[in-house]
């Protein structure tokens, strides 16, 4: 799904506030372990069912309500579910609230929520995967900075958010560079909050989304600000859901069925760029033709993956490094996959989509 190209706000964004509301949760169990795990622990082996019974409705994320859009113009029909709510959300803290609320059924994510929930005491599962190839996220400076490289942050102050695909880029580039956790500063902040921190020298470095960053620099790169890019990759766009909902039979056929939409959708609009440009960034988002054509240039090509073994080393790699940091606690995460799923996406799309 899209992200706001001017708001800040990605479609993968998690914010580590959320901490705050579910330390209770979090402080009793650590992980996804306690009972609400263990009441649906049996709902993962459970065949799917081969239709979707009659009254079945599901809530669903659609962030800018971009997700029926992209159904309405790649004209894929009819759900053969109800959706009782297209839910206006994309930040994972919101997700996970919502998902807690019972408000919220399904949502689009990056690899992170999954692992902040379960270290929270939450238990989501993944149930569709998109591989990202190329870079989502540059590395933006403040105005009249002469940082340059990964390497100059050592001893600057970086905006991290440890729940956020941008917080995971980030301390993979550190690791890649060669720099420990204690030779930079990581200013605790939510992702939406990185432009205003950036703008105020609050911090040197923020990471920001490709579709960001063309603003960013239009104002403030004669003042001296610059991005950094690197072949850093947030690997992993995905479908997830509660386990309570999974552990419905009907709601669990539904999510089945949504999969192949989702893949198909994501095709659509790689596929047509220039009406999805006119339709959704233009006249929803008000960007100019030109700043549309050059975010959906830096889109990636859609992968499902038939297996989801790539998927789940790269999550394994991101939860370690987030317990190397202190920031979760190491565990296996297979656990977050309900591989009942594993090949909907793929076996929904044609053959160069699937990697």
């Amino acid at each position: 799904m899209p992200s706001s190209p001017v708001s800040g706000v990605d479609r993968r964004l998690f914010l580590t506030s959320v901490l705050g509301a579910a330390a209770g949760v979090a402080g009793l169990s650590g992980c996804a372990n306690g009972s609400a795990a263990a009441d649906t622990r049996g709902a993962a082996s459970a065949p799917l069912a081969d239709k979707v019974p009659a009254g079945t409705r599901l809530k669903v994320a659609s962030y800018l309500n971009a997700q029926q859009l992209q159904f309405r113009l790649a004209g894929l029909g009819r759900l053969p579910f109800e959706v009782s709510s297209w839910v206006n959300i994309g930040a994972g803290p919101d997700v996970i609230n919502a998902f807690r609320a019972k408000s919220l059924d399904l949502a689009n994510n990056a690899g992170i929520p999954p692992i902040q929930a379960h270290y929270q005491g939450f238990d989501a599962k993944i149930v569709a995967i998109d591989i990202t190839r190329k870079p989502n996220y540059l590395f933006a400076t403040k105005p009249g900075s002469d940082i340059h490289t990964v390497a100059d942050f050592k001893g600057r102050k970086l905006a991290f958010s440890q729940g956020q695909a941008q917080g995971v880029v980030l301390l993979r580039a550190l690791k890649q560079a060669g720099l420990k956790y204690d030779d930079v500063k990581l200013v605790p902040l939510t992702s939406n909050q990185f432009l205003t921190a950036l703008q105020s020298g609050q911090v040197d470095i923020a990471p920001l989304a490709n579709n960001q960053a063309p603003a960013y620099l239009q104002q403030y790169k004669s003042k001296g600000a610059r991005v950094i890019a690197t072949d850093v990759v947030d690997l992993l766009n995905l479908l997830w859901a509660p386990a309570s909902v999974l552990a419905d039979s009907a709601k669990a056929a539904a999510v089945a069925a949504y999969i192949p939409y989702w893949a198909k959708g994501q095709v659509w609009q790689y596929e047509h760029p220039d009406t999805w440009n006119e339709e959704f960034y233009v006249k929803t988002q008000n960007l100019t033709l030109a700043q549309a054509k050059g975010i959906s240039d830096l889109a990636n090509k859609p992968l499902f993956p038939p297996s989801w073994a790539e998927a789940i080393k790269w999550e394994q790699e991101t939860a370690d490094l987030l317990a190397e940091g202190g920031f979760v606690k190491k565990f296996d995460v297979s656990s977050l996959f309900d591989h009942r799923f594993e090949s909907l996406a793929a076996k929904a799309v044609p053959a160069e989509y699937r990697r």
